[in-house]
C-alpha cells in the first residue's frame, strides 16, 4: 500500500491528533489536566505531533488557510519540547479547550 505523504496525508494525521485531544479533554478541567501524568503527557505529545505534521505542509496549503496562525502552531513544539519541565500548564489547558477545537473547525471547512 501507498502512503503517499502530500498535503492530505499531513492533514488527515493533524485532523486525528485534533479530534483525539477534543474527545480525550471533553470533560477534563485544568486540575485534573494537572494531577494526571498519563494524560498530560498524551496531549503534549499529540500537539507536538500537531506541530511536526503542519511544517510538512506545502506554502500553497498554509496560504489557502491563511487565518490559522502556523507560527504559533511551530512555537507551542518548541517550548514544549525545549522547556517541557517548566511548560505553563494554564497556556497548555486553554490551547486544548479552546485553541484546538477551533483550528479542527478550520481544517475541516
Amino acid at each position: 500500500m501507498d502512503n503517499i505523504k502530500n498535503d492530505q496525508y499531513y492533514i488527515n494525521k493533524i485532523r486525528k491528533d485534533l479530534k483525539f485531544i477534543i474527545d480525550n479533554t471533553l470533560d477534563v478541567d485544568s486540575e485534573e489536566l494537572g494531577k494526571n501524568e498519563i494524560l498530560l503527557d498524551s496531549m503534549l505529545f499529540r500537539l507536538i505531533q500537531i506541530s511536526e505534521n503542519s511544517k510538512r505542509l506545502s506554502e500553497r496549503f498554509k496560504k489557502e488557510y491563511s487565518e490559522i496562525p502556523w507560527m504559533a502552531v511551530y512555537g507551542l513544539r518548541n517550548r514544549i519540547v525545549h522547556d517541557y519541565g517548566n511548560v505553563d500548564l494554564s497556556i497548555i489547558y486553554s490551547t486544548l479547550k479552546n485553541d484546538i477545537p477551533e483550528l479542527y473547525i478550520l481544517l475541516n471547512k
